[in-house]
């Protein structure tokens, strides 16, 4: 794709938050927009957004964070300002492989996983594919997923062949987001979130549904997405997996983090009644509530088991 389908940085992230903090890494494919922040000791954590968000939508929830952990906050692969420099692979293992690639040349092994949506599945994988390469002085990986789509959708057979048609065709993009910047659609694609979030999250939403490159890697990541083993690796999960879900969510119903913390041995659901799909963005206090809740548990019963 052409400079002008994707996102310019100088132009498009003069009001990107935590803008300081980001830098670009050539590795596994891509050019990376990651951002590192917090205490440069402190146990790594990694923020993992949805498809079609890019690493803006922790904004809210960063301040929360960033005095305990080295906060590692990436654009997925072809979404916002993280370009391919190859030909991308937007599967599920295709993006495992990438992200295991961009942690290692920046030499960080996260202790925490914090995924969003389809990024509560990406969390997942990471942590399956490195527990062979674990080693014993490793501290036990935690896994926390906010809104997880982590079950198949059953339109699937539909959405699937849909996606990668409207994928193989770079006009479709184009139009998308050309209809996204001249007619109300971003708007009405914002409000079926069912999150009322802030000005500069509206702003920055319209803005990614402006880029025809970040349209067309959203769709390619739908038109890739296959979780027919996802109920076996949530099985074979021995990583503890911190669960949290708006019962308002129109986009992926609760009854996706009920039934992955009925599989995962060590899963914990936590529900709450309102806050919509976007609940990060929108009850960011609510979310870090739960979060350091399921850490202090977890490092009393840590003692307790000592």
């Amino acid at each position: 794709m052409a400079d002008r389908d994707w996102l310019n940085w100088d132009r498009d992230g003069q009001d990107w938050p935590y803008r300081e903090a980001s830098q670009f890494v050539e590795a596994s494919g891509y050019r990376w927009h990651v951002q590192l922040l917090g205490r440069d000791a402190a146990p790594a954590f990694l923020l993992i957004h949805g498809t079609g968000a890019a690493s803006f939508s922790w904004r809210n929830l960063v301040p929360f964070l960033e005095n305990d952990y080295r906060l590692i906050v990436l654009d997925l692969p072809c979404h916002g300002f993280t370009r391919p420099t190859e030909s991308p692979d937007l599967s599920l293992e295709g993006m495992t492989t990438a992200i295991r690639g961009l942690l290692h040349h920046l030499d960080l092994k996260p202790q925490f996983f914090l995924g969003h949506s389809a990024g509560s599945v990406i969390g997942i994988s990471l942590v399956n594919a490195t527990r062979h390469a674990k080693h014993a002085q490793d501290p036990a990986p935690q896994i926390f997923s906010v809104n997880g789509a982590l079950k198949p959708i059953r339109g699937n057979r539909i959405l699937s062949p849909m996606a990668k048609a409207l994928f193989a065709n770079p006009l479709s993009a184009s139009m998308f987001s050309l209809l996204a910047k001249s007619t109300p659609l971003g708007n009405n694609l914002l409000t079926a979130t069912g999150s009322r979030i802030d000005p500069l999250g509206d702003a920055i939403y319209q803005r990614l549904l402006g880029s025809s490159g970040h349209v067309r890697g959203a769709l390619g990541m739908m038109a890739s997405w296959d979780l027919s083993h996802l109920n076996a690796m949530l099985q074979r999960l021995s990583a503890p997996l911190q669960l949290y879900a708006a019962e308002d969510d129109p986009m992926v119903p609760p009854s996706s983090s009920r039934k992955a913390a009925a599989l995962a041995p060590n899963g914990h659901l936590q529900l709450t009644p309102t806050g919509g799909h976007l609940v990060h963005e929108s009850h960011p206090e609510g979310v870090a509530n739960w979060m350091t809740e399921a850490l202090q548990a977890a490092r009393t019963n840590g003692a307790d088991a000592a």
